[in-house]
């Protein structure tokens, strides 16, 4: 859903000195398909030491107890840190964190399609329809974070084309090469945006 290059994927885990475990996966995917997928990897990890798996969901009932229910008997245990944390105090809290994030996807059917590639900041927060949650826990957007207290160096980034799906757009987020942007900024993207 968040449509993300794997090098921007790549590039955040990096400076976040974190290991990223990739899990490639069919398109399209059956529910079947992916639960086997993710069971590989759960006992890899297991094998490794791995006993806790931590899910950044805030109060979707069933998406906790499908996450739950995947890692049961598996060894792991999963947290919810975050769960039940009003999502309006959330979000504020992680802008004045320093959290730095970028739309890269909308679902029309929720959100204006001109709230793609904004800043996740008090302003775009205070923008937000009543309708949409702040951390957009119903789908409404997804972000791409590429700065934050926990990275080592904000990501500079650049706007590619939209990618435009009838309900859902998406807007491409690349690495910039060498394009002398501040850490936070994204560059427009050459020329106009391309529609596909």
């Amino acid at each position: 859903m968040h449509g993300v290059h794997e090098s921007v994927l790549e590039a955040q885990a990096a400076a976040c000195g974190l290991r990223l475990i990739k899990v490639p996966l069919p398109d399209p995917c059956t529910d079947e398909e992916y639960r086997e997928a993710i069971a590989k990897v759960v006992a890899g990890v297991r094998e490794e030491g791995v006993r806790a798996v931590a899910f950044g969901d805030l109060y979707l009932a069933d998406v906790r107890a499908y996450r739950e229910v995947q890692l049961a008997g598996t060894g792991i245990t999963p947290l919810f840190p975050l769960w039940e944390r009003p999502t309006a105090a959330l979000a504020q809290e992680m802008v004045a964190a320093g959290v730095k994030a970028i739309i890269t996807c909308v679902d029309t059917e929720q959100l204006d399609r001109t709230f793609l590639g904004r800043v996740f900041d008090r302003e775009l927060l205070a923008e937000l329809p009543e309708s949409v949650d702040p951390c957009a826990e119903n789908g409404e957007f997804h972000t791409a974070v590429v700065g934050g207290p926990m990275f080592r160096k904000s990501l500079v980034v650049e706007a590619g084309a939209v990618v435009d799906r009838g309900r859902f757009v998406w807007m491409d987020l690349h690495l910039a090469q060498s394009n002398g942007l501040l850490s936070n900024d994204i560059a427009p993207a050459q020329g106009a945006p391309e529609t596909r």
